[in-house]
């Protein structure tokens, strides 16, 4: 038996009371975006070649068009009737739960379009698919900071587990950060090419913001963080034991 997609649904309800309505559709297994059967034909700001990020590894034989930038196109068309301060009602529904919050424009565009890329198929955010399986919509500096931290570190649970040198000090994610502003930076020459109205270019500079701001937060920020473990941490005695409760 076929499993069944993973939906997502981000509902734009505009203060005219219009509504604009994104679908998602994730494979279960892979967690990228299913190809929707009515969509429109491409534009051409999203072949691979025009503003390609210089690391990228595809090519334009295989892939004409730039994954992650298809994800886009759609969200970039119907987000010109938007204006980055316009106030929106974003309702955000999945098989879990459905969260509601007034919320402006571009920051409701930029929490869809960070889920459109992690989902793409671009081989620079495979690291980010875990994170849209447990989609957080309008995720704070701090809740992206917990969740990027903790994600990695599982994910060294694994490597180790497969025979692989885990990085539990985080070096190397903050590498992961700076290519995704390279990415960061190439989707925006895009979107800038095909837009009229400022919503999804802006978008694309708040997810920019987040990723320039995680490499200093990894490396002179985490310890912000030690707190919330402080309770945990006293139970663990220097052998990592748990020591018993006085």
């Amino acid at each position: 038996m076929q499993p069944q997609p993973l939906v997502i649904e981000y509902r734009f309800r505009l203060q005219d009371n219009s509504e604009e309505l994104f679908i998602i559709r994730l494979d279960p297994q892979t967690l990228e975006t299913l190809p929707d059967p009515a969509a429109e034909p491409l534009p051409d700001w999203t072949a691979l070649s025009f503003a390609q990020c210089a690391s990228c590894p595809l090519t334009a034989s295989s892939f004409p068009h730039c994954p992650a930038a298809a994800n886009l196109a759609p969200i970039v068309q119907h987000g010109e009737t938007l204006i980055s301060i316009d106030q929106v009602d974003l309702q955000v529904t999945t098989a879990e739960r459905t969260s509601i919050q007034r919320t402006t424009a571009q920051r409701a565009l930029c929490s869809l379009m960070g889920l459109v890329i992690a989902t793409s198929g671009c081989p620079h955010t495979a690291f980010f698919k875990p994170m849209a399986r447990f989609h957080l919509p309008l995720a704070s500096e701090e809740e992206t900071m917990f969740r990027a931290t903790a994600t990695y570190m599982l994910a060294q649970y694994f490597v180790k587990n497969e025979g692989g040198q885990p990085d539990f000090n985080l070096e190397k994610l903050t590498n992961l950060y700076r290519t995704m502003q390279e990415v960061n930076l190439a989707m925006a020459k895009r979107v800038r090419s095909a837009s009229k109205t400022d919503s999804s270019v802006n978008a694309i500079v708040l997810l920019d913001m987040y990723a320039k701001a995680m490499p200093y937060v990894i490396k002179q920020s985490l310890d912000e963080l030690r707190h919330l473990f402080e309770p945990f941490l006293k139970t663990i005695g220097p052998s990592g034991k748990t020591s018993p409760v006085q």
